[in-house]
């Protein structure tokens, strides 16, 4: 009998079906022989594979998130799927069979269903149930500056709030010139000395 078992986040959910690898003495309900994985996501065709298409997949979600978060271009291409921002909240994910005259899969999902589906991926690493081969994460990374102007928002970070602390002090101290008058005090010096 294989285990199954299944991690969920809202509208995506995660499915691993295998076998504890009873060579190393493993708990009946462990899994560490995985033969197969499915990804559901709400209204969306199932996606499911082999276990040496989980890690790659993984991985690609992982890249991809980390491009956005650090606000390079968000693409990631391999030979098994392929994942590029259609704008700030559209991500075009096409995943690509690796049988022979099969029609890549196209998805279209938002940030929450990239969300959803990243968090259970992280359901998966962390579960103690679940063993999967690490693998290494391939440093394809696009060079950098993706969505918008970088350079100008470090820039405009960098000199704003010095701009902005002299102008609100050469506002403050002219105010005292306004407020201040000279012959006041004049006269208040003829009055203590006659």
């Amino acid at each position: 009998m294989q285990n199954k078992l299944s991690f969920h986040q809202s509208s995506v959910s995660l499915e691993i079906i295998g076998l504890p690898d009873y060579s190393n003495n493993e708990n009946k309900d462990q899994i560490s022989i995985i033969s197969q994985w499915k990804l559901t996501i709400i209204d969306k065709p199932l996606i499911e594979g082999k276990v040496e298409h989980l890690g790659p997949i993984m991985n690609a979600f992982y890249i991809y998130s980390n491009l956005l978060i650090k606000n390079e271009i968000p693409l990631f291409e391999s030979k098994l799927i392929d994942i590029k921002a259609d704008n700030l909240h559209i991500h075009n994910i096409v995943l690509k069979s690796s049988k022979p005259n099969v029609k890549p899969l196209i998805l279209k999902i938002g940030n929450s269903l990239l969300s959803d589906t990243i968090n259970c991926f992280d359901q998966l690493n962390e579960s103690p149930k679940v063993r999967i081969k690490k693998t290494d994460i391939p440093n394809n990374t696009p060079q950098k500056l993706g969505f918008g102007s970088n350079k100008k928002v470090k820039f405009l970070n960098f000199f704003m709030p010095p701009f902005i602390a002299i102008c609100s002090l050469i506002l403050f101290s002219s105010s005292f010139i306004y407020f201040a008058n000279p012959f006041e005090k004049i006269e208040k010096k003829e009055l203590i000395n006659p």
